[in-house]
């Protein structure tokens, strides 16, 4: 199953403290050697605070081996350094615990109000002096592993600095894999928003290049959020297919392996089959540079209309499934709705079939066979009618109304007008520079 692991790919992408995670996914379906996860993990805990960890991780590494003197003695420097910071920040953070700061930041999230209020209510405040240690505290206290006081240190700071603060970047970023670290998804969700309005905000004053690493940035840290949340995946979808094509752009210059979380959204969330037709002609575009059994179940179904092929590919996607960190918690899903889209696109193209031979495919009795299809014609809204004497399923042509081929042929225009719009602005002021 190694083959159609993606973890290295998305690891890339990721910050390491995200990695373990996927390293313990690895771990219980033993896709790899153990001994190799294991060196991996420790290759990362070296990097961080978090000894106690890495210790651990030692210790099953190479047992009966004593641990090193540098891990012993990067503890005991760190616990120091924890509680020099710890000291210069506790009154400041216990000045969050007062009642009429609480109500203020139930009321106003405007900095500088509340900058004001401390100021005047606490001579001993100096913001000058404890903002920038508390941005120390935060990254050190993310280091140590502990999350969830650092998303809480990392939302105080957030309103008490102005939006164009030097460390507004890393302060979002840092906020994001914290809430997703804790497994706070609501709040992830809103974290993942703000990230993408700020990064789409500052396009213009940021370099191209570094506004592409950070939208594809966000698409990877952006997968915990989207398949955890209760409507990631309609989110998911949304980012490519309703928000302009910047991070369809993305995916099809840095990281096409996305396409499988894609396809993967569209299949599970089914009332989005409207978007189907796009994302075909992107995974018959980027074929070239990547394919798996979810991309190729989707060509065979909507593509070659090769029904053997698809089931071919869903036995594949079974695996597939099971063995990925973000959706193996939807196998069943994926599977049920894959066989859905299967039988729907057959019955489409094809004006009779037999109730027999659908029953021995989906191997039921022709009745419940029968009630299945039923369900099917009424939930797809198919032109077709059920001869039981017969045995029979009959079906007329499908049209498409002309309101609907307007829609279809119109839906990016306002887009597009905009993307011209500005192409004519930049010319313009162009030539009125020179």
């Amino acid at each position: 199953m190694s083959e159609y692991d993606l973890t290295l790919r998305i690891a890339k992408h990721l910050d390491r403290h995200m990695i373990f995670p996927l390293l313990e996914f690895l771990s219980s379906r033993k896709i790899y050697d153990e001994k190799s996860v294991l060196s991996t993990k420790l290759d990362l805990l070296n990097k961080t605070n978090m000894v106690d960890f890495a210790v651990d991780c030692y210790k099953h590494l190479y047992h009966g081996q004593e641990v090193p003197e540098n891990l012993i003695g990067k503890r005991k420097n760190i616990v120091n350094e924890l509680v020099e910071l710890r000291d210069l920040v506790s009154p400041f953070i216990d000045l969050f615990e007062r009642e009429d700061v609480k109500k203020l930041l139930e009321t106003d999230r405007d900095h500088a109000i509340i900058l004001d209020h401390l100021r005047n209510n606490y001579p001993e405040y100096k913001p000058d002096e404890t903002i920038p240690i508390l941005y120390r505290f935060a990254k050190f206290q993310y280091d140590c592993g502990d999350y969830e006081k650092t998303a809480s240190i990392l939302e105080a700071y957030r309103i008490l600095v102005p939006g164009n603060d030097q460390h507004i970047s890393d302060v979002l970023w840092g906020k994001l894999a914290s809430d997703i670290l804790i497994q706070n998804w609501e709040q992830s969700a809103i974290d993942l928003a703000q990230l993408r309005e700020w990064i789409d905000k500052n396009e213009k004053e940021t370099n191209a290049l570094q506004t592409l690493q950070q939208r594809c940035w966000l698409i990877h840290w952006g997968l915990y959020v989207y398949f955890h949340h209760p409507k990631g995946r309609e989110q998911l979808i949304d980012l490519f297919f309703t928000h302009g094509e910047s991070y369809l752009n993305v995916v099809q210059t840095t990281c096409p392996h996305i396409l499988r979380y894609i396809t993967a959204a569209a299949i599970i969330s089914k009332r989005r089959k409207n978007i189907m037709k796009d994302l075909v002609k992107i995974i018959q575009q980027e074929a070239y540079n990547y394919r798996d059994p979810i991309t190729e179940l989707v060509e065979c179904l909507y593509v070659n209309f090769d029904f053997d092929g698809v089931q071919i590919m869903l036995g594949k996607c079974d695996q597939v499934l099971a063995n990925d960190f973000f959706l193996a918690g939807f196998h069943d899903e994926f599977i049920e709705n894959a066989r859905l889209f299967s039988f729907e696109t057959f019955c489409r193209i094809h004006q009779c079939i037999t109730i027999k031979m659908i029953a021995e495919k989906l191997n039921m009795t022709n009745e419940d066979a029968e009630k299945w299809i039923v369900d099917l014609i009424r939930n797809a809204r198919l032109d077709a009618k059920i001869d039981s004497k017969l045995g029979h399923v009959v079906f007329g042509a499908q049209a498409i109304s002309p309101y609907q081929q307007i829609i279809e042929k119109t839906k990016n225009l306002t887009m597009r007008a905009n993307a011209i719009s500005i192409s004519i602005d930049k010319k313009m002021k162009s030539v009125d520079s020179v």
